[in-house]
């Protein structure tokens, strides 16, 4: 990220991902690095103010730039999606440099990775790149905290809540008032129309209870009141997806009209939700074999959909196979164990009869040790 925001001025810059895994502070950690004059401003500060408070960082941004002719400057905009249309306003004053030659570099980022990416297609088509900042990996938590692989599937993978595993229900606390409830009210209630707000905080209540589990629209519908349809729940899935909380996966078929209409297997896109969620204890989860296993399964498949790879599930009859992923072309098959005992896989043998499977995985048992597998790219052992 460094050398993009410090070569000559190309792209736009975005930084996009859901709250509190670090994108400002990588944000500063470059600026630090790059000898250019910078200036950093947060639409968190200016609530209200709307796109003029955008032109005002822009020029002062300009300013810097032609302070210093041959190399030129940084601005970087924070919580973009806070201000209202703000990817009309960024693609006027783009342009307006591109044509006039300014060597002001921009970097924008937001904590709404769904409202970022529709300013980014409905406005700015062909003059951005993104760098997309999920909840941290295994590796990372391990490098920074010296975590263990159980502490990573039980806590998850949010920086700033690492300091407080300590005192469980304060780190519960934290993760659900300052990530989620802000997440859901900031970053979807606030800027995204919800006609039942409190069914979608149910929905994510009820994907982090089933994380790793298919469960249809039906089903959700009896466990849910004042429901709706079960267009209206998958709609409020790809909100909560688009805040980096908790997905529908559809089921692997050779039909994107099948793949559409399935039924969804919901994932929580990192174990701490589920964790906090559920209130429980590490040791008493941990002794917990059955509750274990969906975690172990929801931290491989978290792992999988941070990463951008294309991930379903497959099920035919009671023969499943947890994740299949699509990526260049080649189609990857996974099964996630948490015990270590060798392991039948006839889900395997039986997706391969009927479909193309470049590549047939088993994440442990007798397979990758799932620290090996969460602690490398998730596109290291895929097809």
């Amino acid at each position: 990220m460094v050398s993009r925001w410090s070569e000559p001025r190309r792209f736009i810059q975005v930084l996009a991902g859901p709250r509190q895994v670090g994108k400002t502070t990588l944000a500063h950690q470059a600026l630090e690095l790059i000898e250019l004059p910078s200036r950093y401003a947060s639409a968190d500060d200016v609530a209200g103010r709307g796109r003029d408070w955008i032109v005002e960082q822009w020029e002062l941004g300009r300013i810097l730039a032609s302070g210093n002719a041959r190399r030129g400057a940084i601005l970087v905009l924070d919580e973009v999606q806070k201000v209202p249309r703000w990817s009309e306003t960024v693609k006027r004053l783009w342009d307006e440099d591109t044509r006039t030659g300014a060597k002001l570099r921009v970097a924008v980022l937001g904590s709404s990775p769904l409202l970022v990416g529709r300013g980014l297609t409905e406005s700015l088509a062909g003059r951005f790149e993104t760098t997309h900042v999920a909840q941290w990996d295994y590796a990372e938590m391990r490098s920074a905290f010296g975590w263990t692989i159980d502490e990573f599937v039980f806590f998850g993978g949010y920086p700033g809540a690492a300091t407080l595993i300590d005192d469980e229900e304060r780190w519960r606390r934290y993760i659900l008032d300052s990530l989620v409830e802000t997440s859901v009210s900031r970053d979807i209630l606030l800027l995204t129309r919800v006609d039942k707000p409190a069914l979608l905080r149910t929905l994510f209540g009820l994907a982090c209870a089933y994380s790793g589990q298919v469960l249809s629209y039906s089903k959700m519908l009896g466990q849910l009141t004042d429901a709706g349809n079960t267009t209206t729940l998958a709609h409020y899935l790809e909100l909560l997806r688009g805040a980096g909380l908790v997905a529908g996966l559809p089921k692997f078929s050779g039909s994107e009209v099948r793949r559409r209409g399935s039924s969804p297997k919901l994932l929580a896109l990192d174990t701490g939700l589920v964790s906090a969620t559920a209130g429980r204890s590490f040791a008493d989860v941990r002794a917990d074999r059955t509750t274990w296993g969906r975690l172990v399964e929801t931290a491989a498949g978290g792992h999988l959909v941070r990463a951008g790879l294309d991930v379903a599930w497959w099920r035919d009859g009671n023969l499943e196979v947890d994740y299949v992923v699509r990526r260049a072309g080649r189609v990857t098959a996974l099964e996630v164990k948490s015990g270590a005992a060798a392991t039948a896989l006839p889900g395997m043998s039986a997706i391969a009869r009927r479909h193309v499977i470049d590549r047939r995985l088993l994440v442990g048992g007798d397979g990758i040790e799932l620290e090996e597998f969460l602690a490398s790219p998730a596109e290291h052992f895929l097809a």
